[in-house]
Parts: C-alpha cells; structure tokens; sequence
C-alpha cells in the first residue's frame, strides 16, 4: 500500500514508487509532487508531515515557502506585460523606472534583471531582512547602488532581490504591486493556491521548514567584497525568521512565495502548454520564444556554478541539473530543493515541494530521483 496520497496515472508509477521510497526512508519530512500533461495532473501526490514533531500530517491544502520558484512566477508576470506590449526585455529599465539609471546604470536593460546578468545582484551592505520588507523602499535603495560588475558579461543570481527589480517594473507599469498583479492575472484566473505575500488566514496550512545542515560555502573565509558574499549575505537569510507573520506577509517575489506542488504546476503548465490553458491563451509563441533566448552560459558570479539563463527561466545544463533534459525545457529551483521544470516538447510541467530543506545550492538528490522517474516514465513522449 502507498504511504503517499493523492492520485498518479498508471504511466507514471514509478515516480510514485520513488516518492513512496523517499518517505518510508524518512529522506523526507513532508512533500509534494506533480505533474501536469497538456495541463492536466497526471500526477498529484503528498505525504509525510507539516512539522518537525510530525503531528501534523502533510494534506492536500499544505502550502510551503518555495523560495525561489517564486522567481518563475514573478518572470511570468513580466513575460504577460511583454505579451501585452507594456513591457520591452530590450528596452532599458530606466525607461519605466528612471530613478534605477543612477551610478553607471543607465544602459541596463530589462532582460539583464531577468537573466540574472544586470550587476545588481543584492544591496549594498548594511542591509538586514527587515528592510527588504517595504518593497519600495528596498527597491528605491537598488536603483540609488552602482552594479557589481559589467551588465550584461555574466550572470551573478539575484538571490532575493529580483522580486523588487522586476516586482518594481509591474508596478511602474501597472499601478499595482507584484503580489496583487500575480492574483489578478495569474493565480485568480487559474484557481491556483499559490501567494506572492500571505495573509495569516493562511498560516494554520504553512508547513514548518527544517533548515539544511551545513552549506557549501564558509562565509567567513572568503572576500566580503565578492560578489558571491555581498549577494548572499545582503541580507543574510534566516530560515527561522521566515515563519514570521512579517516575512510572510511581504512581497518578495524573489524568494517568498507560498503554494504547493500541485499550485506551482498549474500557474507553470502554461508555459509547457504553449502559452494556452483552458483555452485562454496568456503568451504569445514569440513571447514564449524569448524565454529561450540564451542570456548567460558560464560559472555564475554569486553561486559559483554553471548555469545557463534565458530570458526569466533558467535553461538546461548537463553538470547542474542533469536530469533536466534538453530541449525547448525551462527550469528553476528553491532553495533546500523546490524545483518546476516545463518541457514544451512533451507539454510536461513538473512541481515538487518540501519541507525537510537540502543542502545544496541547486535542487536535490531526492529531486533528482523525481526527475528522472518522471522523464524515463514520459519517454519520447512528443
């Protein structure tokens, strides 16, 4: 008998089987997975507990904080102004947002802030999480800095500030902010549990994150003028403190979105659905095409690994995410190991969510097992 619940179509058992593995080994503490197939589930699956004592049982209706899932959410609201006409990825940014041209920024362009590639990958420090909870305020301190590095020569992740680069823009363009503009166009329409600020009548659903052991990286060793340092330490997150009412309440649309895996896949499947769902059509296929349009291939500067970005989505790459496969695929991971994937080819978008948090920087060896149970479950599928 399964120790998951939920539902998985006969083709994709063997996910299930590896799902129901990681639980009974207790690799996991609670989770979610899903798969979409011409937006349909095909598979939606949880298990294990909510909290550390585990008494709380992981429900259909439990949310997590995904972290940086979140960015793929936050580039869709981008990518729908761009559809609209209302927002250029080649025009600068200081066009709709003129204060953001000070310190040398001026020829940045949209793109550069959704490829990671702009220079102005964090805040300059003095900077703690508290002060990145007015978005606006945080967002008019990113404008007034002078980038990194050269825009547009590298990607250096824009670990918790692309919520207020991008979210700024929505709002400049839009009067409204990114959290608002998300429900309105995104996750309202498509009936999808899934928040870019969460109200408390959402807490009792939340589960309890249980921070990775120890990072790859020692802080305390390298160069405090290095990008990798200044972008993870400005500021420095505190898992413990993202169970705060405050932390959740604000719109970071770089790092705190709360949903699950079956509400990531359902906002995320229109992009593996050509830019259609429910017969509504939300992207364009030239819309769809920028996201595909190769924007940095190399050794990111803030996480130090290869990575390659499109345009809002990070795309495939063999050493980082080999069960990623090739193709018109887009990807992202959170950190402790959400991740989204939306393969066009096979019009598959699949979501996982957890709790129990990995250490690495990019996805997990539990995720990769997903992965690749789903894909060799998928097979040529076209």
């Amino acid at each position: 008998m399964s120790v998951s619940a939920g539902f998985c179509r006969d083709e994709f058992a063997q996910v299930r089987s590896v799902f129901d593995e990681q639980l009974e080994a207790r690799a996991e503490l609670g989770a979610a997975l899903c798969v979409t197939v011409d937006g349909e589930p095909a598979l939606d699956l949880w298990g294990g507990y909510a909290d550390p004592a585990r008494t709380r049982p992981w429900e259909a209706d439990t949310l997590v904080n995904v972290f940086s899932v979140t960015k793929t959410m936050t580039a869709l609201c981008a990518l729908l102004l761009v559809d609209r006409g209302e927002l250029d990825v080649g025009e600068r940014v200081a066009h709709y947002w003129p204060e953001f041209a000070a310190n040398g920024k001026a020829e940045i362009e949209v793109r550069h802030l959704l490829s990671h590639t702009s220079g102005v990958s964090g805040w300059e420090p003095p900077v703690g999480l508290a002060d990145i909870y007015d978005t606006e305020s945080a967002a008019a301190r990113l404008a007034a800095q002078a980038p990194w590095w050269e825009p547009g020569t590298a990607s250096g992740y824009h670990a918790l500030n692309y919520g207020h680069l991008i979210g700024e823009l929505v709002r400049r363009i839009t009067g409204i902010s990114l959290g608002q503009f998300f429900a309105a166009e995104l996750a309202g329409p498509l009936n999808a549990d899934f928040s870019i600020g969460t109200g408390p009548e959402k807490a009792h659903r939340i589960a309890t994150l249980i921070p990775p052991g120890a990072t790859q990286f020692d802080m305390a060793a390298l160069d405090r003028d290095s990008v990798l340092v200044k972008t993870l330490t400005s500021p420095l997150l505190d898992i413990a403190e993202t169970a705060t009412p405050a932390w959740r309440a604000a719109e970071i649309g770089g790092v705190n979105g709360h949903g699950n895996a079956r509400s990531v896949a359902r906002v995320q499947s229109l992009i593996s659905c050509g830019g259609v769902l429910d017969g509504r059509r939300y992207l364009s296929p030239d819309t769809l095409d920028l996201i595909f349009r190769e924007q940095a291939d190399g050794v990111d500067m803030a996480l130090l690994t290869p990575l390659r970005f499109g345009i809002g989505y990070g795309l495939p790459h063999p050493q980082t995410a080999p069960y990623v496969p090739d193709g018109r695929v887009c990807w992202w991971s959170g950190y402790g190991g959400s991740m989204v994937v939306n393969d066009l080819d096979r019009r598959i978008t699949f979501a996982y969510t957890m709790n129990r948090m990995a250490s690495g920087l990019i996805g997990s060896d539990r995720c990769d097992r997903y992965l690749k149970a789903v894909f060799d479950s998928a097979g040529g599928r076209r």
